[in-house]
């Protein structure tokens, strides 16, 4: 029984899974997935490793067609609509994958102008522009001209982000955003994320199993499982840490400790 400890919001769906199954061939990830995710939100979807938290992230981007069930964006029903309506739908999103995917052979601002000047009818003067405030947005500012080789590993996932807001997206998907970062980088990123829903009105998915970041900036999630192969939580995840009765969820919100630790966790 999938635990909802979390009262229904009042805000606007921006996304809807419904009745979702992923698979490869005649193998099953996930099955049966039904999760809103509300304009606004900072989304999380977490479970443990190999548990599919990526393989959905393609479906509700484009990149794999379900084997069953509908992704809805608003009214319009992703998978249902030609490709013209999907591109359409696609520039309302954003995207940025694990380990960041930048192009090692361009400067930051190259990376950034790369999509800038493939959508937008401006011109070169203008695309830095726009590239430098992307930059600037995410702490960025005067590191235009440095390669990603050039940049710790917390400055490439923020710069990795300014690609992915290049069009003024309002959906941010981030896969595993602060993956490998030590603790006090996952924190200034987890600080970014915020700021970006509060400044912006950014609506925000985030793939992880940080729980640290799970704590501090999720307001809502799903709870993918390995063994059952689908979804069994849902919700703020403070919430699902302080009454979730699933053993499986309460493992993964503590990290398998006994009952002291969860105390010792700021859930304000």
């Amino acid at each position: 029984m999938i635990e909802h400890n979390v009262k229904a919001s009042r805000s606007e769906p921006i996304i809807v899974a419904e009745d979702l199954t992923m698979a490869f061939g005649d193998n099953v990830i996930q099955r049966d997935l039904t999760f809103t995710i509300n304009r606004g939100d900072v989304f999380i979807v977490m479970g443990a490793s190999g548990c599919g938290k990526s393989t959905l992230m393609k479906n509700l981007i484009g990149l794999q067609r379900p084997a069953k069930g509908n992704v809805f964006y608003g009214d319009t029903n992703f998978w249902d609509i030609d490709d013209t309506e999907k591109q359409r739908v696609l520039r309302r999103i954003g995207v940025m994958y694990q380990g960041g995917a930048l192009w090692s052979s361009m400067t930051l601002a190259e990376n950034i102008m790369l999509i800038i000047q493939e959508y937008l009818a401006i011109d070169t003067d203008q695309a830095l522009e726009l590239a430098s405030l992307k930059l600037a947005l995410v702490g960025l500012a005067g590191f235009e001209q440095y390669y990603p080789s050039e940049i710790s590993g917390g400055m490439k996932k923020r710069a990795s982000i300014a690609r992915a807001m290049a069009l003024d997206p309002e959906i941010l998907f981030l896969d595993e955003p602060s993956g490998g970062l030590d603790p006090i980088s996952a924190r200034m990123l987890d600080d970014l994320i915020l700021q970006l829903k509060s400044s912006l009105g950014t609506t925000v998915v985030v793939i992880t199993h940080e729980l640290a970041s799970i704590f501090t900036i999720g307001n809502n999630s799903v709870f993918l499982d390995t063994e059952t192969k689908t979804m069994i939580a849902s919700g703020n995840p403070k919430k699902l840490l302080e009454e979730c009765d699933n053993p499986t969820v309460r493992r993964f919100l503590t990290r398998g400790a006994a009952e002291p630790l969860i105390k010792t966790i700021d859930l304000s």
